[in-house]
Order: structure tokens, then sequence, then C-alpha cells
């Protein structure tokens, strides 16, 4: 177990080091994790090799994964069914907005520009179409907007856009069998019967030292992950699913929803997005440029042009329209899942998979600091988080200005 401990320990060094950095430059932990990533495969497979860093260990893989899985859920149990309900309109406007653009403006980029073959330029259009929830969730924890009517309508929205690109990805390169039928009757059952069980079951049962609630809502989240996984589906969907039928009941236990983040952003997170950025490769990037240059510039380019106008349709300022556009241009989780499932069932090749997966990871980075140096909706801020965001900006003249500059 030696080498175990000591892999765990660099991991978690590592988090540590980007939470530092995080906080000395002002930037999401999400981001900074990403970043530490990638530059930390870049000098520890320079300097030792790149087994070291040790991200196809199995034990490293699943805390990755049950990391997307929580955060995911997390972000499902925010949303307010009460704002759902008044604000489903825009949230699925933007959402469809979000994934229809860059879906076909990507593909059909592939296909007549790059000189794609049909279906590795379908694999793109539907890997750059998404939204990340798990970064959009983190900023928007970050700033306080989960608790906004902005931050759960937009929440909402990736939900939409990231249902947009299963969808796609199941229609154009899966085909319905029976067990996608057996998880779709499952997971309707499921559905119906945890948001009348579950407030039951945690009052006759909950509230101990046992922490029986977490290991209930854990059972849950790997169950239906597991039967997606198996149903050739993604263990992320059931588990946003989940977070949006428990929203009424999970999403009002506070003290809940605070343990549950502890465990989720002090352990599981990190190995998510760090592992993330480690499959960035920065000299495969410089040697080969035009490709991963070019299809970050068509994602954001269609995301711009697909959901800013629906923004404003619904009546948003300039400055908050852009920034939920950025934000919806963010891609992580469905993007190098898309990707991967496109390597993995010889739809692309290994270098169109790299120009993907390294477009996909920079969308989690690019638009986030654009918007929070820029386009940050200020007015939007929770009271407590607006002097927090004041103090900040005080001691930054130039990033003030900037912002300024951009209103």
């Amino acid at each position: 177990m030696t080498s175990v401990w000591a892999l765990a320990a660099l991991w978690l060094g590592l988090a540590l080091i980007a939470s530092l950095l995080s906080i000395w430059f002002r930037v999401s932990t999400a981001l900074s994790e990403i970043v530490v990533g990638t530059i930390a495969q870049l000098i520890i497979g320079a300097v030792i090799g790149q087994a070291v860093l040790g991200t196809d260990e199995s034990w490293i893989k699943f805390l990755s994964g049950i990391g997307a899985i929580v955060l995911t859920f997390l972000a499902g149990a925010e949303l307010d069914p009460a704002v759902f309900k008044l604000k489903w309109k825009e949230a699925a406007a933007v959402g469809l907005a979000s994934f229809l653009f860059p879906f076909l403006g990507c593909a059909a980029a592939a296909y007549y520009v790059l000189g794609w073959e049909p279906m590795p330029s379908w694999l793109a259009g539907v890997a750059m179409s998404t939204t990340s929830v798990a970064v959009v969730y983190a900023v928007m924890l970050e700033f306080g907007f989960n608790r906004t009517e902005y931050g759960k309508t937009v929440l909402a929205a990736c939900f939409v856009t990231d249902l947009g690109t299963v969808v796609a990805l199941g229609l154009i390169f899966a085909p319905f069998t029976f067990k996608t039928l057996v998880f779709l009757v499952v997971g309707a059952v499921v559905f119906f019967i945890l948001p009348w069980l579950t407030p039951r079951f945690f009052k006759l049962y909950g509230n101990r030292p046992s922490e029986l609630e977490t290991k209930f809502l854990l059972l849950c989240l790997l169950g239906m992950g597991a039967l997606a996984s198996w149903a050739d589906s993604e263990a992320v969907l059931p588990a946003y699913l989940i977070g949006m039928v428990l929203a009424g009941t999970v999403g009002k236990d506070h003290a809940l929803i605070r343990r549950l983040r502890t465990l989720t952003f002090g352990l599981l997170t990190p190995f998510y997005f760090i592992r993330a950025g480690s499959f960035v490769s920065i000299p495969a990037l410089v040697a080969a440029p035009a490709a991963f240059l070019f299809f970050l510039a068509v994602k954001i380019g269609t995301k711009v042009v697909g959901v800013y106008p629906v923004t404003k349709l619904f009546s948003a300022p300039n400055k908050e329209a852009m920034y939920t556009t950025l934000l919806m241009s963010t891609g992580l989780t469905f993007g190098t899942i898309s990707a991967l499932f496109g390597l993995s069932h010889g739809i692309i090749d290994q270098a169109q998979y790299s120009s993907l997966v390294a477009t996909v990871i920079a969308s989690a980075v690019i638009p986030t600091v654009i918007a929070n140096a820029l386009y940050l909706p200020r007015h939007l801020l929770p009271t407590t988080r607006l002097q927090e965001v004041s103090m900040e900006t005080s001691e930054r003249p130039g990033a003030l200005a900037a912002s300024e500059q951009a209103e």
C-alpha cells in the first residue's frame, strides 16, 4: 500500500497547491486544479515519467468519477422547483440554443473546413455542443450565485444542453437497445419514488452520527450510475436527475448539503479536475495548434451567436447576457466523454481525439476567466459576496478598470 499512499499524497499535495494558487490569483478553484493538472503532467512526465502521476490507476479513476457524479448531483439539488417553474422557458431556450448552434456549427466546420469524414464531423459537433455543469456549478458556488434565481436558471439551462448532447450521441452513434429500455423504465420508477421515500426515510432514521443520509444518497447515485453505464449511457446524467427530483427535500437541508460539499470539494473533485487537466498535451498542442484553435474559436463563436440573442430576448442586461453566454461556452465532462466514446469506437483517430479533448478542456478555462474578469454581473451577487468582491477588486485597480470598461 506504500505506493498508493504516496500517490494519494502527491494528488492531494497538487490539490493544496491549486487551492493556494486560486486564493493568490483569485480564480476559481476548479480552473486552478485543471491548470495544475496540465502543468504537473508536463513537468513530472518530462522529469520522471508520465506514469508517475498514475492517471490510469483504477482508484484514481473511481475517485474522479464519483467526484463528477456527486458534483453533478449537488448542482441538480441546488435547483429550486419554484424558480424552475417560473423560469423554465428561459432555461429551455438558452439550453437548446447552447446545444444546437455549436452542434451544427462545429460539425459543419469539421466537415467543410477541416475535411473530416461525416461521422467524425458529427462526433466533433456533439463534443463541442456541451456545457460543463461541474465548472458552472463550481463558479456559481464560488460567487454565491447558486442561491440566486439567476444561478438556478443557468444551472437548469446547463442540464438542457447536456441532455441534448446525450440524446444526439445516442441517436447518431448508439442504437436504442433493450438495455436502454430497461434503464429508462427503472429510472422512471426511481425518479418517481425517491421524492416520496427520501424525506420519510430521513425523518425516521436520519440525524445520527452514522451519516445515514450520505450513504443512502451515494447508494442511489452509484446504483443508477451503474445501470446507466450498463445501458451505454453516462453515470452523471441520472445523478443530475436525482438531484433535481430531490431539490425540494435534500436541497433544503443545508446541513446535509454542507457535509456533502465538504466530502466533494475536500476530497473528490480535485481528482476529477486535476485528472482532466492532465489529459492536455502541451507539446502536441504546440506542434499542431490549428485544429485546437479552430474548434475553440468555432465553439465559442457559435455559443455567442446562439445564446447571447436568446438571453437578450429575456431582457438580460448586456453584461449579464455575455456572462451567461461565456459560462454556457464551458465544457468538460460530457465533451471528454463524447471524444473518448468516438476514440474507443473507432469513429475518430488519436490526433482528432487530442484536438477535441484539448479544446474541451481549454473551453473550461478560457471562457470562465474572461467571464469572471470582464463580465461578472455584480448586481446579482449576494450582499456578503458583493462586499468581498468589491474589496478584492479595490486591491486590483487594473482588473476593476477592465471590468468597468466592459460595462
